[in-house]
């Protein structure tokens, strides 16, 4: 340490009335390397510090005109020259003497008369003080750009974070979208409407005055549309179709695409059945009337299958099952109409749904039987062929006649290996 204190040089500004004083402390200073200047009374030493000012100021206390304690709090008034150390010189040896010199600002206090050693020690010590202060300051200021410089490239990655993070949001907002939603009407698509129909049908649980109801909407025409006008007419259909649904609904209900030319529409919060039939109504009238596309305009029509919601359904797909029904049965009483669901119509779907699965069976078994009619000639009385009529010898209910299973085996296309049987086994009896 007294290596370093001795090595330090500084601008020192020595204050005294006394020539000798100055003399003596000037050279001594500058032996060791000090640059000093020299003041004979207060008013040069405020004015040589507030030109120039020095690394350390030697203030003697006793002086004419203005004391070195009035000098001393000028100079620490004085914002250029407030942090120059001062080191008091006085020949006053009294503790209030010491105690003022320091209440105005003084670091140290050498008691004349000095040894020219004890000053320059001091000397020294202030001006190393002064050096680490400066040091420190600089380390400072180097430390916060260095914590600027740290939080700016902080900050650049923190945004960069959150910008990720608003992106990977953006991304899965827009897949979360594109799984719930039609990609070409932006309608609900079936997972999101059947999980819709699912909270409706938990509010009915909890609120037994709740209703609603479930539209089935199936276009009577869109495939004749499709097909003679182009996929391209038949895209801007189903989305004119989509809004023409959105335009009948009202804000709480949901218009979903379930598929191809389906829609379903569940309607929420209804104060009376009826306003489900009006609805159903209203969408008739608007799918009746023509629906203008650019350069065509075009008739499609629908059929509405009906179902209201209740606590006897326990899952979202009982529900829209029955609305499907609903929907198929308007469409056997001519289309373009709606239909209320009923137990028979299930009753009656479960029947004709068994009857294709025992036709399948029966084709396998061999379960059918020909009766045969003969054609006679009205002209000559004679006989002149026979028309085969097919039967169905079911195991359970026994001898079937055509007008019980032949309209589903059109339906389910098993007519074709029906009459290949029919034709092999009259042309073998």
């Amino acid at each position: 340490m007294n290596n370093l204190l001795v090595k330090f040089s500084g601008n020192i500004l020595v204050v005294d009335d006394i020539l000798d004083n100055l003399r003596i402390l000037s050279a001594s200073l500058m032996e060791r390397g000090y640059q000093v200047r020299c003041a004979k009374n207060g008013a040069m030493a405020l004015i040589a510090a507030k030109k120039e000012p020095p690394h350390l100021i030697l203030l003697d206390i006793k002086m004419p005109d203005m004391d070195g304690y009035a000098v001393c709090q000028k100079l620490k008034a004085d914002d250029s020259t407030c942090n120059i150390p001062i080191i008091f010189l006085s020949a006053l040896d009294d503790v209030f003497d010491k105690v003022k010199a320091f209440a105005v600002g003084g670091v140290d206090y050498i008691t004349k008369p000095f040894q020219i050693e004890e000053v320059i020690v001091r000397v020294q010590h202030q001006l190393a003080l002064q050096a680490a202060k400066a040091e420190i300051s600089h380390l400072n200021i180097e430390l916060e750009q260095k914590v600027k410089q740290r939080t700016a490239q902080l900050e650049k990655v923190i945004n960069q974070r959150d910008r990720e993070i608003a992106e990977h949001k953006q991304t899965q907002q827009k897949l979360v979208y594109q799984a719930l939603h039609d990609a070409l009407t932006g309608l609900p698509n079936r997972i999101l409407f059947m999980e819709h129909l699912q909270k409706s049908l938990h509010r009915i649980t909890r609120n037994k005055n709740y209703l609603c109801a479930v539209l089935f909407v199936d276009l009577d025409r869109f495939k004749i549309i499709n097909d003679n006008w182009g996929h391209a007419v038949g895209d801007r259909l189903l989305i004119a179709i989509s809004q023409i649904l959105q335009a009948c609904s009202r804000e709480v209900d949901t218009v979903a695409r379930l598929s191809g030319d389906e829609f379903a529409i569940l309607l929420e919060d209804l104060q009376d059945l009826q306003d489900a039939i009006a609805i159903a109504e209203r969408l008739l009238d608007k799918l009746t009337a023509p629906i203008h596309l650019d350069e065509c305009k075009v008739y499609i029509g629908a059929s509405i299958g009906i179902v209201f919601g209740s606590a006897t359904y326990q899952t979202s797909d009982e529900l829209l099952r029955d609305a499907d029904i609903a929907m198929y049965r308007a469409k056997a009483l001519g289309k373009g109409r709606y239909a209320i669901f009923d137990r028979e119509m299930y009753d009656r779907t479960l029947h004709l749904s068994q009857i294709e699965i025992d036709l399948r069976y029966a084709l396998e078994r061999q379960e059918f039987l020909l009766h045969y009619q003969p054609i006679i000639s009205l002209t000559t009385g004679r006989l002149t062929g026979f028309e085969a009529l097919v039967r169905w010898q079911h195991p359970q209910t026994g001898l079937t006649y055509p007008g019980d299973f032949i309209a589903i085996a059109e339906e389910t296309g098993l007519i074709v290996p029906l009459g290949e049987w029919i034709l092999q086994e009259a042309c073998q009896q």
